[in-house]
């Protein structure tokens, strides 16, 4: 069905005729727009604005507080990695400054190339480590240098 619109312009009534987008399809401005809709929560509020009220505008990792001006750069961490695990309680959210959030992914990408392991929230560098300094991850970054260059 043709959209029909009206304007009036120097005293004369106009009217525009627009016919439909072919085989009914839907501009991408209408897509984006559904899929943001799809997006949001049910209730209103997404995780982010309850994380933020329920851990407070501090970062957990460097302690900076995002009260007054820059609220956008404090993010939500998922603990657990899963972004649909979202429980009311906030059990699975932790408030990082997008320093600390870009720290905690950066070192659990780096785990899984020298083979620490796949768990998350790995401590590379603050972890207590059995063997003295230079032991044990300099090793570990070396080997994984190794297999890159083969």
């Amino acid at each position: 069905m043709a959209k029909i619109t009206f304007s009036s312009s120097g005293g004369r009534v106009k009217t525009f005729k627009k016919e439909d987008s072919p085989a009914g399809r839907k501009s991408p401005e209408e897509l984006v727009r559904e899929m943001k809709e799809a997006a949001k929560a049910p209730g209103g509020e997404d995780y982010r604005e309850k994380s933020l009220r329920l851990h407070g505008l501090v970062c957990a990792r460097c302690g900076r507080d995002f009260s007054g001006q820059g609220r956008q750069l404090l993010t939500v961490h998922h603990k657990d990695g899963n972004h649909f695990n979202n429980p009311a309680d906030g059990s699975n959210w932790e408030n990082l400054c997008v320093y600390c959030h870009e720290d905690v992914h950066s070192r659990e990408v780096l785990a899984d190339q020298i083979g620490l392991g796949g768990g998350r929230d790995v401590g590379l560098v603050y972890a207590d480590m059995k063997e003295p300094s230079g032991g044990l991850l300099a090793e570990k970054l070396k080997k994984a240098l190794e297999k890159k260059t083969r």
